[in-house]
């Protein structure tokens, strides 16, 4: 059985406890920083997932069910203040998410995050900050229906120089822990340490240039058990990286993060992974009502398997935003990617070691009072299988209605 490592990019319709992260803040989307001061947040959510557990076409469902409904509040606090050139920033918010079947699912969620972004002279920049996630790990790739409560921990610095009024170098580290609560799945529990440098080149355009340099560090404290032993999951990836953030004109923007990545993880077939890794966004903003966004990717995701030790993704999303009225928004995104498997030297079997995800949103947003919104949306994901390795076809859809208010 996989077991997916998350990524900072979370895949659409993954878990439905996730899609509340899914809707802005009342008011949130407008402003380029938001109020100063301290602002209560509440909020109420209904679901409907007619495969909540991602329950591929070939395997029988859980106590012959598929589908569920869940119930989702939530309430917090919202703090932002600047002091001269410093700015503090605090999030907030418990949650509690029941589903009318799978009760067992129900669990309590908590986001705290605080970030310092301070300025020291002209010259120094930079930013501090923690993050703690509790929520539902993804079923996407792992086949059960106990409770799987995902802890994410997270500190992170930055700090940037001008050494010119066009040039700037900037270093920064960050260091990652993931805990699982399901005993089955402790072997994904792992701390990642990622530091990184960069020179960067701004013009008078606006426009900037960097040459970036990054290596991570995994530490998993429990060792995988197998056939020979334990799997050693430890890995050491270094990056070099050009990032580019191009105003091509006065409506579009297109930002990249290209270059050459080498993965070293001894326990997994030869131990070494290298090659190209990018991703390309575009913007189109037209004077007008509707808004375009597209991006391309290529890039190497870890994967927690005792069969595989990596995927090679491929994919592509478009995406497009009408702002139909002042208080109605529409957005609409769908996206493919293709995710190839590196077997471990162990794995024995034959024939394709790939498979693909789809998936397809459609979200409308209605900011009936500047402090109050409520969203309706609708989520598909797919999902094509690999029988080499275990994974069915499955295909799920998802429907929602949130309503906040920002007091």
């Amino acid at each position: 059985m996989m077991h997916s490592r998350p990524h900072t990019r979370v895949p659409l319709a993954l878990l439905p406890a996730l899609v509340g992260a899914l809707f802005l803040l009342p008011g949130a989307a407008s402003a380029a920083e938001p109020e100063e001061g301290l602002r209560l947040y509440g909020g109420i959510g209904w679901g409907y997932d007619d495969n909540l557990l991602r329950v591929p076409d070939n395997r029988p469902a859980f106590g012959g069910k598929k589908s569920d409904r869940w119930r989702q509040a939530e309430a917090g606090v919202v703090y932002n203040k600047r002091i001269s050139r410093q700015r503090v920033a605090v999030v907030a918010k418990a949650s509690k998410v029941n589903f009318d079947h799978f009760q067992q699912l129900d669990y309590d969620g908590r986001d705290l995050q605080g970030t310092w972004f301070w300025e020291v002279g002209n010259k120094f920049e930079g930013q501090v900050g923690a993050l703690y996630n509790r929520t539902l790990a993804p079923y996407t790739d792992f086949f059960s229906d106990e409770r799987n409560v995902r802890e994410q921990r997270r500190q992170w610095i930055d700090a940037g120089y001008k050494m010119h009024p066009s040039w700037k170098i900037r270093t920064g580290f960050t260091r990652d822990r993931y805990e699982y609560e399901l005993l089955r799945q402790r072997w994904n529990n792992r701390t990642e340490r990622a530091s990184e440098a960069e020179l960067l080149y701004t013009p008078r355009s606006g426009s900037s240039v960097g040459l970036v340099a990054r290596r991570v560090k995994g530490v998993y404290p429990f060792r995988r058990p197998a056939a020979t032993g334990v799997l050693v999951d430890d890995f050491t990836q270094d990056e070099l990286k050009v990032r580019v953030n191009w105003y091509a004109s006065g409506s579009t923007t297109l930002q990249a993060l290209a270059g050459y990545v080498r993965r070293e993880q001894l326990s997994f077939g030869e131990g070494k992974t290298s090659g190209f890794n990018g991703r390309l966004n575009a913007t189109y903003t037209p004077k007008g009502k509707i808004s375009y966004n597209a991006s391309l990717w290529r890039e190497f995701a870890p994967i927690e398997s005792t069969i595989v030790s990596y995927t090679l993704n491929r994919g592509a999303s478009v995406g497009a935003t009408w702002q139909a009225t002042g208080k109605v928004k529409v957005e609409g995104n769908a996206a493919y990617e293709q995710r190839a498997y590196n077997p471990r030297e162990a794995f024995s079997g034959r024939g394709e070691l790939s498979d693909s995800l789809r998936t397809a949103s459609l979200r409308a947003t209605w900011q009936a009072k500047r402090k109050i919104a409520v969203s309706a949306g609708w989520q598909h994901q797919s999902r094509s299988g690999s029988q080499n390795l275990g994974l069915g076809k499955f295909d799920a859809n998802t429907v929602m209605v949130n309503a906040n208010v920002l007091f």
